[in-house]
């Protein structure tokens, strides 16, 4: 994840509720840490709308060398992809805004930031997905998107410098559990990389958007109320179980000689 990166040069915060089926009006809370201490909240909500989904999502992170904050509303077509997307953040006190849009066969991103704006042409792809850092909303939309189309030709439209297009790579891992308000379920999990960011992505078998980690650089965004059950980890074997004490045979008694009695 490329971070923090000249953000007082190029005046972007490149950092770093489900979609599923046709649930809507679903609302999520998600804790951000960093090495298990928590460094901030963000929410996702998402909307059924006459074109397709709205996808609202926010997050506030304060620790110590970043104060990072945003707030993105997306519109998806009913196949879960962009068409439209609305960007206000700002990282320790520098403020930008980004638009991006579908336009015939190109994706226009107009960036606003330090007094000066620039606008970039963006090849469309259809399964490209707007990637802030620490962004549920697009992590979801990934996940939405990935489903229905097999995590085949995915993209990331990314917000540093005058704004990119790149290709994503999608691994499937093995199953993993869980539990999700104390009831336990199974949890999909999924790598995804570009450029140099690497993320891995938990979901649900509905492809809710259950936690993502940064483990790189510690970070890690999870949703109230869900937590990972860790896998089993190899060590010495189990302790052979105790056996019952054995009788000590009993030990000869030597006779003693005896006194003459005295007369």
């Amino acid at each position: 994840m490329r971070w923090i990166e000249n953000v007082a040069a190029i005046g972007l915060f490149s950092l770093v509720g489900a979609m599923a089926g046709s649930q809507t009006g679903l609302a999520q809370s998600f804790e951000l840490s960093q090495n298990g201490k928590s460094v901030g909240k963000a929410k996702l909500q998402v909307d059924k709308s006459a074109a397709g989904f709205e996808a609202n999502s926010d997050a506030d992170i304060n620790m110590p060398g970043l104060i990072y904050k945003f707030s993105e509303k997306e519109s998806l077509d009913s196949g879960y992809r962009l068409t439209k997307v609305e960007l206000k953040g700002e990282v320790n006190g520098a403020k930008a805004t980004v638009d991006t849009s579908k336009l015939g066969a190109q994706f226009l991103m107009k960036i606003n930031a330090n007094g000066g704006s620039t606008t970039t042409p963006l090849v469309m792809h259809p399964h490209a997905v707007f990637m802030p850092d620490f962004d549920p909303g697009a992590l979801q939309v990934l996940l939405s998107l990935g489903a229905a189309y097999n995590n085949a030709n995915m993209w990331a439209l990314v917000p540093k410098q005058a704004g990119s297009i790149t290709a994503m790579r999608i691994v499937t891992n093995a199953d993993m559990q869980g539990t999700l308000n104390g009831k336990p379920l199974t949890v999909h999990h999924l790598t995804m990389t570009y450029d140099s960011n690497k993320t891995e992505l938990f979901s649900s078998p509905a492809n809710e958007l259950l936690q993502a980690e940064w483990t790189k650089e510690g970070f890690a965004l999870v949703r109230e109320g869900f937590k990972l059950t860790p896998p089993a980890k190899p060590g010495a074997p189990p302790p052979a179980p105790a056996q019952p004490a054995q009788q000590q045979p009993a030990q000869p008694q030597t006779p003693q000689p005896q006194q003459p009695q005295a007369q």
